[in-house]
């Protein structure tokens, strides 16, 4: 009968990773033996009911053989690994640098991998890095359905996993004062847009929406609730959801977006149907990334402190990696940038 690996017998030591040494223990085989069958060493001695065995215990504990340990030899990596959809978006690079900046501080090499929010990718790039010898893995925007085998600290997680520390944005704050300003502007009917299912700040976000909404005694009508659904963060996806609201000939007169990306879009699609922002319609973002304050009109929007979400996290998984036992969620509070793209509701829209 096999013996149970270190790694499962100790349920409560669910980040340390599972060795080759636990792995052989638990198949009753030899070190040297199990080495060679998962680097496909030539050894015409391994019985193929043996290779199996090996193949399919590995899978079982997400054992991955690493690229790095003969080299090593038991030597720290100071390697950490970075997932996220896409390296490319403002939100995503921003928090990117603020983990960046902390890491190299404290002397830790990084690897990132983006993942498009695909399902097999992100079950698959966990084991990946850390059979390359990172010591800790940090998450950002990603859906984990459960814990890596090592420390881990996600960004904007909204499923909690035990033993894994979450940095979220205080959503229920960010709607308070997003709807709190466009209601003080006298604002009623509203556009709300829902954020796209896989991004793990949609359902947070939301609620907390809808949940404010009821407080002030706001309506949110569904013929003008807007929903984002491709996998894309170019502006054309708000671009094509107001065109398409427009066609349906609804009045309001503000527009709440999921993100600054969106809102861009959303503005060129009222300016090409010839409605003025803030005069006609108010528009009001959420991130405040960079390109923000460079629009035109420049954007009234939610500021996410970014590059400190990241720097949290990345202080966090340091401390984890040391063993130092930290807070599951640290919540970020976020902050109203009034810009150029709200103004009071006209007194002929404010009777639509």
């Amino acid at each position: 009968m096999p013996r149970k690996p270190a790694a499962e017998a100790k349920p409560g030591e669910a980040n340390r990773p599972v060795s080759l040494k636990m792995l052989a223990e638990y198949l009753d085989l030899s070190p040297a033996t199990v080495s060679f069958v998962l680097n496909n060493a030539p050894n015409r001695s391994i019985p193929e009911r043996t290779r199996e065995r090996v193949r399919e215990a590995a899978k079982k504990f997400g054992y991955k053989p690493s690229h790095i340990a003969r080299s090593l030899q038991g030597s720290r990596t100071f390697t950490i690994g970075l997932l996220l959809p896409e390296i490319g978006n403002g939100y995503h690079s921003q928090v990117l640098e603020g983990a960046a900046d902390v890491l190299m501080k404290n002397g830790y090499f990084f690897l990132t991998a983006h993942h498009r929010h695909k399902v097999d990718l992100v079950d698959e790039y966990p084991g990946l890095l850390i059979s390359r010898g990172t010591e800790g893995l940090l998450f950002i925007d990603t859906h984990l359905d459960k814990p890596p085998s090592c420390p881990a600290v996600t960004i904007a997680a909204h499923a909690p996993l035990a033993g894994v520390a979450n940095v979220v944005l205080d959503h229920e704050r960010g709607a308070e004062l997003a709807l709190g300003h466009l209601y003080r502007l006298g604002h009623r009917r509203i556009v709300y847009m829902r954020g796209q299912e896989f991004s793990s700040d949609s359902r947070a976000r939301w609620e907390a929406t809808l949940h404010v909404a009821r407080s002030l005694g706001l309506t949110i009508a569904p013929e003008l609730v807007m929903s984002l659904d491709r996998d894309s963060h170019s502006p054309e996806l708000g671009y094509e959801r107001m065109q398409q609201l427009l066609m349906r000939r609804k009045d309001f007169t503000a527009v709440l977006c999921f993100n600054d990306v969106a809102a861009f879009g959303v503005i060129r699609a009222l300016a090409d149907a010839g409605l003025r922002v803030p005069d006609d319609v108010s528009v009001v973002g959420f991130d405040d990334i960079l390109a923000a304050e460079f629009y035109t009109p420049r954007l009234t929007t939610i500021r996410q402190p970014l590059q400190q979400m990241g720097a949290a996290a990345a202080s966090l998984l340091l401390e984890k990696i040391k063993g130092t036992k930290t807070a599951e969620l640290t919540r970020i509070e976020p902050e109203l940038i009034e810009r150029e793209s709200t103004a009071k509701a006209s007194a002929a829209k404010k009777k639509t």
